[in-house]
């Protein structure tokens, strides 16, 4: 066979393995955009005046918990069920929080609601990467992520033009979220085709001299080797979460409009949104320690330049949170790429659960912290937190490059825990 044909066969064969996964791809941006829009709705209710802080405090927590819980289960549902089974499963689960959501406004049934909603996206979350994981090779995982990542920033930001186009103070924002989720979940089941079969992969038996528990890689150990991404990872848990949770209560303490809030966000996501390719072939290219140094100061900047503008220049404040979400929300895939880059890869799964799940932790405890203080202290306090976090991702990466070269410590060490030379 000629290098022409051999080109042309493997061409079509990756063309073929991007088209089967397409499907896949489509299901996750529709059920985004429906939790997306009731996200938000859930906020903009709990924006109005006379509800109780407490109760915004303990509703915005169910999610997070839910998320956190659902990190925990969805290996159990993978092994028990399979990824298609189980990621059908939970998209009907939040297809149906959705749809409570408009039976009462009773807060003990919203909690528990919003902890199916938390629970069932951070299932098809895990599922999704889970199984892109192992469908994708080491040739085209990267451009599978990236297309994944892209998927879920279209998803947030087709949520909050959806609410856009129905108003802020539709009385249907609840009824469109579910129906959205819906129909991703039919889409899934009966139009799109069914998941491509994984590939069989020699399963790398454990070494005589190593235990089971070392070849476990927790956060201990990664903390160890790349504190950077350990604070990325948690950092990008609460800015995704407080964001798109919080600006509309944020907006409503500095008397913006709703429209305004909603709009704000929606440059959130879009500035993520459209940062997330440029990024991502820059840090192939760059020391990612020192791109992570740089968004860190930038994030942490424009957090300030929010704080400092508010309400007086509004048009202005639509650019800062179109960069900001520029920059803040590509630390996380570039703090990734970097942990990835430094360890193993029989240690990548591990590491993997483990980052996910400080992830979640990182939803879990900051929205309460945050409207308390934006509460108690002033509206602003949520950028201040927001601003603190991507500061101390600069710490972190600061502390990474004053570490010797990863080749250095590789040549040293026999074991080969550190695997990647790519920053």
């Amino acid at each position: 066979m000629s290098s022409e044909t051999s080109i042309e066969a493997s061409f079509w064969k990756r063309a073929a393995r991007f088209r089967a996964l397409v499907p896949v791809m489509v299901a996750i941006c529709v059920i985004g955009t429906g939790n997306s829009l009731l996200t938000t709705s859930v906020s903009l209710r709990l924006s109005q005046p006379g509800i109780d802080p407490g109760v915004v405090q303990l509703l915005l927590t169910g999610f997070p918990i839910g998320f956190l819980a659902g990190c925990l289960a969805a290996r159990l549902l993978v092994a028990r069920l399979g990824h298609r089974v189980a990621f059908l499963a939970v998209s009907f689960l939040a297809a149906f929080a959705g749809f409570g959501y408009m039976a009462t406004a009773a807060t003990p049934v919203w909690l528990v609601l919003r902890f199916l909603s938390g629970f069932s996206m951070a299932v098809l979350f895990v599922v999704s990467e889970s199984w892109i994981n192992h469908y994708a090779d080491e040739r085209n995982r990267g451009a599978y992520f990236s297309l994944y990542m892209m998927m879920t920033s279209l998803a947030v930001l087709f949520g909050q033009l959806l609410v856009e186009a129905a108003g802020p103070h539709s009385p249907h924002l609840f009824l469109m979220g579910a129906l959205t989720i819906t129909a991703g979940t039919l889409y899934c089941r009966f139009v799109g085709r069914p998941w491509p079969g994984l590939p069989m992969r020699p399963v790398r038996p454990l070494q005589a001299d190593v235990t089971a528990a070392d070849q476990r890689y927790g956060l201990w150990k990664l903390a160890v080797l790349a504190p950077v991404t350990i604070i990325a990872v948690f950092q990008a848990g609460m800015t995704n979460m407080n964001v798109f949770a919080l600006t509309p209560l944020y907006g409503a303490k500095i008397a913006l409009p709703a429209w305004t809030t909603i709009g704000l966000v929606t440059a959130f996501s879009m500035g993520g949104m459209l940062a997330q390719t440029p990024v991502g072939w820059l840090s192939d290219r760059l020391d990612r320690r020192w791109m992570l140094l740089v968004q860190g100061i930038l994030a942490a900047a424009l957090c300030a330049a929010i704080i400092l503008l508010a309400n007086h220049y509004v048009p202005l404040l639509f650019v800062l949170f179109f960069l900001y979400g520029a920059t803040a929300l590509t630390i996380y895939p570039v703090g990734i790429a970097f942990a990835n880059s430094q360890i193993d890869s029989r240690h990548m799964v591990s590491a993997s659960g483990g980052l996910l799940l400080l992830y979640s932790i990182g939803n879990v405890m900051t929205p309460g912290i945050a409207a308390g203080l934006m509460d108690y202290v002033a509206p602003y306090a949520l950028f201040i937190m927001l601003g603190s976090g991507a500061a101390l991702v600069s710490v972190g990466a600061c502390f990474n490059l004053r570490r010797k070269a990863v080749t250095q410590i590789m040549e040293a060490t026999p074991d080969g825990l550190a695997s990647g030379v790519n920053q």
